[in-house]
């Protein structure tokens, strides 16, 4: 493996503010970036590896699930449990290609690999379940956009999706003129958006945007 992707995927922190990437295919970008406009990773070649098996197995069994309902006699495009495990298995197969994207070139990479808990409804009054304090300083900010980029990132279900992406519209509008113009928590929101947006397969969520607290 050359040197420079070796350090994008075993170098720690992270790279420097850049635009929404191209979309080829709804599945992948394929803009050309130098090495520091790439998000680096701390989890190692092995981690990666590892967990590309997993996911690729998994994939392989939501792919069964999906032809068996598709099999089904009282299946149909309106079946609500066809339609989701479609949508699951397409999100699971994009995070897929993220992870082979950031094997092969250092593109695409997630902050984390694995598949943590998520239940959220956005127009549910109780906070969503996050690890960082949902306050809107600087500092707690900046924790806060932080695990957004790396929880949305990690979604392989269309209800995280769609979830993170009502989330974020929601969360962004809190804090002060002064505070929603910092650098790093402005960059990790673009992050997770642009993952969002790759996991959707370059759609727009469908329905309104939230944007009331």
């Amino acid at each position: 493996m050359p040197a420079a992707i070796g350090c994008l995927i075993a170098c720690g922190g992270p790279g420097t503010y850049r635009p929404p990437p191209a979309i080829d295919n709804g599945d992948s970008s394929h803009a050309a970036f130098s090495p520091d406009d790439l998000y680096k990773p701390t989890y190692n070649r092995a981690d990666l590896d590892r967990a590309l098996a997993t996911e690729t197995s998994r994939a392989s069994a939501l792919a069964q699930q999906v032809a068996t309902l598709q099999a089904s006699a009282d299946a149909t495009t309106d079946d609500p449990a066809y339609r989701t495990a479609l949508a699951d298995l397409d999100v699971r197969r994009r995070f897929i290609t993220a992870l082979e994207a950031c094997s092969s070139s250092g593109r695409d990479c997630p902050p984390r690999l694995d598949e943590p808990a998520w239940k959220y409804e956005p127009d549910a009054d109780s906070p969503p379940p996050l690890d960082a304090s949902v306050r809107f300083d600087r500092e707690d900010w900046i924790k806060l956009t932080s695990e957004l980029h790396a929880r949305a990132c990690a979604c392989r279900t269309i209800a995280c999706v769609d979830s993170f992406d009502a989330l974020i519209d929601r969360l962004e509008v809190q804090p002060t003129r002064d505070v929603q113009g910092d650098e790093t928590a402005t960059q990790s929101i673009v992050w997770a958006r642009e993952c969002l947006f790759r996991l959707r397969g370059g759609k727009k969520p469908s329905g309104a945007r939230v944007v009331d607290p």
